[in-house]
């Protein structure tokens, strides 16, 4: 862009975000149970739950709710084993996980 012209909006929102600080707090195992079982009644992420609590804005837009968990090879071998498959079909036994999951929920 030339020097007469300036950014949009939204770049210049997310040059913001991007010089924002993450700010870590070490709370009693119990405090971090109750801002985390609170977020997770309201619908937001813990980061969101501490920023309301604060009095901060909390942005509206709208989170993929998921559940994340890292897999070493290790893991996938000891998966695909336990499934009976290789270990390198990932995908596969990606598939067998989430039925364990949805199994875990049911019972």
């Amino acid at each position: 862009m030339s020097k007469g012209k300036s950014l949009p909006d939204t770049w210049i929102k997310n040059q913001q975000a991007a010089k924002a600080t993450q700010v870590a707090f070490d709370l009693d195992e119990k405090f971090q149970y109750l801002i985390r079982k609170a977020a997770l009644d309201a619908g937001v992420s813990p980061s969101d739950q501490i920023r309301s609590i604060l009095g901060l804005e909390v942005t509206k837009r709208p989170k993929r709710p998921r559940l994340t968990v890292s897999l070493s090879q290790d893991d996938y071998a000891i998966l695909a084993h336990r499934y009976g498959l290789e270990a390198d079909a990932q995908l596969e036994i990606k598939k067998r996980v989430l039925d364990d999951l949805v199994q875990f929920v049911d019972e």
